[in-house]
């Protein structure tokens, strides 16, 4: 084992090497060596670098690839997102169209209890019904009043807990009392068993002598007790006016102001009553629109 001295003394002699070649630049005698070195380690060390940079970089391609995947995902996620707000936008911006309708229809000073249309009747059954996903559990019963944003929708026949029947004012066995807007005449209201825009709705004045005029708004007479039919909803426009010769009577057809093709959103006109929150820019009382 190398004595103590022996240790200090090559130490002394390295420094003092180092002293004399850091401050004798290329007349140093230790510039020969080291560029022999640089000759012979140069080409080694180059070689030794280019064989390893794509193995030490390895690491980084790694982690750069897993932020570009990630990045990826995330584009497509945002690209599905707007794909679907842009196919949903039709449909909500209708959707908001029928809430702030309904909230409109408020006005007319009744308590409404919002439902959707899940289903048609039935072609068999030879009559025009709707089902709606409210029933008792949400305070309906027969003979209540259904509305949309456009006008009246029909009355309800039947419940269940969840679900109610609806029949359409547009069905061969609906009557409805109608009133003339602007003269106030009464008349009753028939439907023609049929939901498109060729099967309208045909109404006929209780005084025969009154003929009723092209764009005349008919709204609902309003039964005894607000049951089935409420007063002042907007039922359809006279579109046509037909003389009956042989009764001496006039037969008007309304065009009804609801789509009956296009049910969504309805209101039913409850008994006012329950919790009251704002929302969607009206009152809405026990879940419903008021």
């Amino acid at each position: 084992m190398p004595s103590r001295s022996l240790l200090v003394a090559l130490v002394l002699a390295c420094v003092a090497l180092m002293v004399v070649d850091s401050t004798s630049g290329e007349e140093s005698p230790v510039a020969p060596v080291r560029r022999v070195a640089g000759e012979v380690l140069g080409p080694a060390q180059a070689g030794v670098a280019t064989v390893l940079a794509p193995i030490v970089g390895i690491p980084d391609a790694l982690r750069t690839n897993a932020d570009l995947r990630e990045a990826l995902a995330a584009a497509e996620a945002d690209n599905k997102d707007k794909e679907l707000e842009l196919l949903r936008g039709p449909y909500d911006e209708n959707r908001r169209d029928e809430l702030l309708g309904l909230c409109r229809m408020t006005d007319l000073g009744y308590a409404l209890a919002p439902a959707r249309v899940i289903g048609y009747g039935s072609a068999q059954s030879f009559s025009s019904t709707v089902t709606i996903d409210a029933g008792s559990d949400a305070g309906l019963r027969p003979d209540l009043t259904v509305l949309n944003a456009d006008g009246l929708v029909g009355r309800i026949l039947e419940v269940t807990s969840h679900t109610a029947t609806v029949l359409l004012i547009v069905d061969a066995a609906s009557s409805v009392g109608g009133r003339v807007g602007d003269n106030m005449e009464n008349g009753m209201v028939d439907g023609r068993g049929g939901l498109a825009d060729d099967a309208p709705l045909d109404l006929r004045l209780l005084d025969n002598t009154v003929v009723p005029e092209r764009g005349q708004a008919v709204v609902t007479w309003g039964s005894e007790g607000g049951a089935p039919y409420v007063s002042g909803v907007p039922i359809g426009e006279v579109s046509r006016v037909y003389e009956e010769l042989r009764l001496g009577t006039y037969r008007a057809v309304l065009e009804p102001y609801v789509d009956f093709t296009a049910l969504d959103l309805v209101g039913v006109v409850v008994p006012s009553g329950g919790e009251r929150v704002i929302e969607a820019g009206c009152t809405v009382q026990g879940g419903g629109v008021s």
